[in-house]
């Protein structure tokens, strides 16, 4: 069983930062690519940002210069640092892995999401 969890959110005042983590543990071979989304209440999840495990990054262009994702690989975890927030930011976050339990095969987990609200 593979568990990933994203302690952090919270309440920011806009143009202010906060740092999100998320640390996978559990019965993991390797982990592939990871990933931030959020998801607003009755709205689609969509992807924020994402981070192979050779250190690619993907970014939405509604972040890009604003957030920035890395990864510890030895601790199997995901960050996310995000400046200059705005209250169109305000979201529930989750964090993705794709994540090997053994030699093959793969499957995407999901942590439990964390609130992040910008409002001053």
């Amino acid at each position: 069983q593979v568990q990933l969890v994203e302690p952090g959110g919270g309440l920011v005042q806009p143009g202010g930062p906060l740092r999100l983590s998320c640390a996978a543990s559990g019965s993991i071979f390797s982990i592939g690519v990871m990933g931030w989304y959020r998801q607003a209440l009755g709205k689609q999840r969509e992807l924020v940002t994402s981070i192979t495990n050779a250190g690619t990054t993907n970014y939405a262009d509604s972040v890009k210069g604003r957030f920035t994702i890395s990864r510890d690989n030895a601790k199997n975890t995901v960050y996310l640092q995000m400046n200059s927030l705005k209250p169109e930011d305000t979201d529930v976050y989750y964090c993705n892995a794709n994540v090997r339990t053994g030699l093959v095969g793969g499957r995407d987990y999901w942590g439990q999401g964390t609130q992040v609200t910008v409002s001053s």
